[in-house]
């Protein structure tokens, strides 16, 4: 008998959690489904886009965030990198731009897909992708 999994969600902690959601929320699209606190200061969040969903908890506790973020944490992150599966890369590149989110233009890899890059507020790397049309090479 194998593990029967449908979906997987990721857990990310993040410094500043009002600036997360409204990164998460008001630049990506995504909508907050259920927080710890609803209709107030939360310190985890499930968010949704499409059938994706993410979770954002806090990484200090109430009281025990210090003043700036930790830049050895921070640069850590750089070692995660969420990939969503996005059929519309250009329409996704006019939005984030719309938002002003500081993103260059997708560009396609060796492997055969259509990448558009960006990094959270915590330092996480983001990559929207799809298969290039023509494509015959795969990953790897």
């Amino acid at each position: 008998m194998t593990i029967q999994a449908k979906s997987v969600t990721t857990l990310l902690e993040v410094f500043d959690m009002p600036r997360s959601i409204a990164f998460y929320r008001d630049q990506l699209g995504f909508e907050v489904v259920q927080t710890s606190h609803p209709g107030g200061d939360f310190s985890w969040a499930l968010l949704r886009l499409d059938g994706g969903e993410l979770m954002l908890n806090a990484a200090y506790d109430e009281g025990e965030r210090p003043p700036e973020p930790d830049r050895g944490r921070l640069a850590a992150h750089g070692d995660t990198a969420l990939f969503f599966q996005c059929p519309d890369l250009d329409a996704a590149y006019r939005h984030l731009r719309a938002k002003g989110v500081p993103v260059e233009e997708p560009v396609l890899r060796e492997y055969g897909m259509m990448q558009l890059s960006l990094t959270d507020p915590d330092g996480f790397r983001l990559c929207f992708q799809w298969p290039a049309t023509g494509a015959t090479n795969g990953p790897g």
